[in-house]
């Protein structure tokens, strides 16, 4: 999608609200919480500044908001789950207003880690996304983001879920292109246009590469051998010589 300048400011506007949403969400993660209160968070936000929940309009998905924690790497439910001392939290917050889209995540833990590990984890997750988004700018192939995401990845001792990726977005949640991997995938090989709206997200992985659905709601994906997950994920506009983040809120570089 070639964006115009009439459009930058609906961008920014929802990139501002679910980014709104995202720090708020995390903000209040802390053990004896639930899911679902997490997400009624989110939601409150999305209704008060005039946005839709993305997921709930596209696909019906049974929440304003994903909830993942811990092995669980994306599509969670909110739901009656309390989140425990130490636990993964990852909250991912996309939606839409006047007719444009964005989408983001942010990994927290509550309270106190079991493990130095799972800060790590953590860490990881934000500086491979840091890493992928130096490789955006106009000309530059889409796989050259999965590769700097891989590259920091495994130099830290962690993987990547390979059955995950961004996306493109704008005026539909999911575009082109169809898949910017965490890992050098040969078939992305398009380059990255000017004004074009790209999600860069992370699927930082303690071990399994891959991860299968839940038969039981259609939605839950999960690491088969109960892998610890961490996201991170930010909405950018590629630029002539970079990219500006349209997730953030105002004050924050970026997360």
């Amino acid at each position: 999608m070639k964006v115009l300048d009439y459009d930058y400011e609906a961008l920014r506007e929802i990139g501002r609200i679910v980014a709104m949403a995202r720090d708020e969400m995390a903000d209040a993660v802390k053990p004896g919480i639930t899911t679902k209160e997490l997400d009624d968070i989110g939601a409150r936000i999305l209704k008060e500044q005039g946005a839709e929940s993305a997921p709930i309009v596209m696909y019906d998905f049974p929440g304003a908001t994903c909830i993942s924690v811990n092995d669980i790497a994306a599509h969670g439910i909110p739901g009656k789950y309390v989140i425990q001392e130490g636990d993964i939290v990852n909250v991912d917050v996309s939606a839409v207003k006047n007719g444009y889209y964005s989408d983001t995540g942010k990994t927290v833990i509550a309270g106190e880690a079991k493990r130095p590990e799972d800060v790590r984890l953590v860490e990881v997750s934000l500086t491979a996304l840091e890493k992928g988004l130096e490789k955006v700018k106009a000309g530059t192939k889409v796989n050259q983001i999965g590769k700097a995401i891989y590259a920091e990845t495994r130099k830290s001792g962690f993987t990547v879920i390979r059955n995950l990726a961004g996306h493109g977005l704008g005026k539909t949640l999911h575009g082109e292109p169809e898949s910017i991997s965490n890992y050098f995938n040969r078939e992305e090989n398009d380059l990255l246009k000017e004004g074009q709206v790209i999600a860069v997200e992370t699927f930082i992985s303690t071990g399994d590469e891959f991860c299968i659905e839940d038969e039981r709601d259609g939605w839950t994906l999960y690491t088969p051998n109960r892998s610890l997950v961490s996201q991170f994920e930010h909405t950018v506009v590629v630029l002539k010589d970079g990219y500006e983040i349209l997730t953030k809120v105002e004050g924050k570089e970026s997360f």
